[in-house]
């Protein structure tokens, strides 16, 4: 799948499909022959579609191949790193920065979600899954820990004793469990995944794509920032154009709906 001519160049993924939209960008992470297991050039290409899109801001949509989302960080790889590859953040730095791109970030999640892929799973603003889903972080069996976002994120995403039971016992959640405590938004048979991820994104559009960033920013603002970030973005929000259009919509349509409803009681 080819970016439409003056998008993002993706000629050259080795570990990535990609399609783009006016207001969207579907990235399959495409590495079946090890289910889609997080290498460095997977990491380094990921980081290319981070930059086009810090540029370029539009939705995210991060979805696997072949029945599976990702099976985690290369195990080849990982067993031969040593502190200062630890120290460097690979996977880290480049899920927080998926998690801090301009507009929201969908992963489709499908099959196998594990390690590194529930970690990226985790960076973006929406999860949807499929019955099949498996989603959890075995790295402590492994020897190592949880460290591109897990040991953090997934205490605010489903709470401590959950998070706990993941990343100290090794819970590999099934979807009903990822729905019940909320890790998951939705569940979708897998034919019906993507279509549910850009109803998602349509749903996304229909808002003030400057609203939408600015509302992402001040949500994940540190507490200290507010209520004076708040004043700030909605400062910047109450002098856009879009505001006084959108607003405006809206008071006439409820104008004409008024006025359908004293026609009909004549």
């Amino acid at each position: 799948m080819a970016a439409r001519p003056g998008g993002l160049d993706a000629a050259g993924f080795g570990t990535l499909l990609v399609e783009e939209r006016e207001d969207r960008l579907v990235v399959l992470l495409n590495r079946p022959e090890v289910r889609n297991a997080i290498d460095q050039q997977m990491v380094d290409e990921l980081h290319s579609v981070c930059a086009y899109l810090e540029q370029t801001p539009k939705v995210l949509i991060l979805a696997g191949t072949e029945g599976v989302f990702a099976s985690g960080a290369d195990i080849a790889q990982l067993r031969e790193r040593r502190r200062d590859d630890a120290l460097q953040g690979i996977n880290s730095t480049i899920f927080v920065r998926i998690a801090k791109l301009p507009m929201p970030v969908i992963a489709a999640l499908d099959g196998f979600c594990l390690g590194g892929g529930a970690e990226l799973a985790y960076a973006a603003d929406f999860r949807i899954g499929t019955p099949g889903v498996r989603i959890g972080n075995p790295e402590t069996g492994l020897g190592i820990l949880a460290a591109a976002g897990a040991s953090w994120r997934l205490k605010e995403l489903v709470g401590e004793p959950v998070a706990k039971d993941i990343l100290l016992a090794g819970a590999v959640l099934r979807a009903d469990r990822a729905l019940a405590v909320g890790l998951v938004t939705e569940i979708h048979e897998p034919a019906q995944l993507m279509d549910a991820a850009h109803a998602l994104a349509d749903r996304i559009a229909q808002q003030d794509p400057l609203a939408v960033r600015i509302t992402k920013s001040v949500f994940h603002a540190p507490a200290e920032a507010h209520p004076l970030i708040d004043q700030l973005a909605q400062g910047i929000l109450f002098e856009s154009q879009a505001k006084f259009e959108r607003m405006q919509a809206f008071l006439d349509k409820k104008s004409v709906k008024k006025s359908a409803t004293k026609s009909a009681k004549k």
